[in-house]
């Protein structure tokens, strides 16, 4: 296996109207259809996947360079098998307000295990079934697995995981963080996801 090859790729598909499914296919990787929504659509890529390790990838993030090296390491350590590695998370955007937003999310994932899918997420099959896998609503399922894998099982990557901005820079970066950190209390104190979707 080549330097940054992984394995296998599986794309997801939740019933786009462009060519992504065609493109996909082209490049080497493989489609699978699933509803809409993050929930379901990850779901369906760790069924769809034939590894022991998983890792999952939102369509707006890309890992920056040596992720493979780091993730590498991570699986030949047999103590990780019960653990999940997560990247650090870095915004596509040159404001200063995508480095307060990158630091708040490092300092919360350390200090309280929440991390979410724009970071994302290595982790052993067998492990990933035992917590439940992914809950098929469409919100918040990072949250709710990273809840269940818990703060100590956190490993933290220094390798960036490059997000895109866009909904910062269209939503206004402040209100875009504190609509994050209600819906994230929201859901916490029981609202239903498909509702907090609509609000997202």
């Amino acid at each position: 296996m080549a330097e940054g090859e992984p394995a296998e790729i599986v794309v997801v598909d939740g019933g786009s109207s462009d060519d992504t499914r065609a493109i996909a296919r082209k490049l080497g990787a493989r489609d699978v259809t699933a509803a809409r929504g993050r929930g379901p659509q990850l779901a369906a890529g760790a069924d769809a996947a034939g590894g022991g390790w998983l890792l999952f990838l939102h369509a707006d993030t890309r890992l920056g360079s040596g992720w493979w090296r780091d993730a590498r390491e991570f699986m030949s350590n047999h103590e990780n098998l019960r653990k999940a590695g997560v990247f650090r998370l870095r915004l596509d955007s040159e404001r200063p307000e995508a480095r307060r937003i990158e630091k708040l999310a490092a300092w919360r994932g350390r200090r309280f295990g929440v991390v979410f899918g724009d970071q994302g997420l290595l982790i052993s099959r067998p492990f990933y079934r035992e917590l439940g896998g992914f809950p098929p609503i469409p919100l918040m399922e990072d949250f709710h697995l990273a809840r269940r894998i818990g703060r100590k099982n956190l490993h933290f990557f220094e390798t960036p995981a490059v997000t895109s901005a866009t909904r910062y820079q269209s939503g206004g970066w402040f209100w875009r963080a504190s609509r994050n950190l209600a819906l994230q209390a929201m859901f916490l104190a029981g609202v239903p996801p498909r509702i907090l979707a609509r609000l997202y």
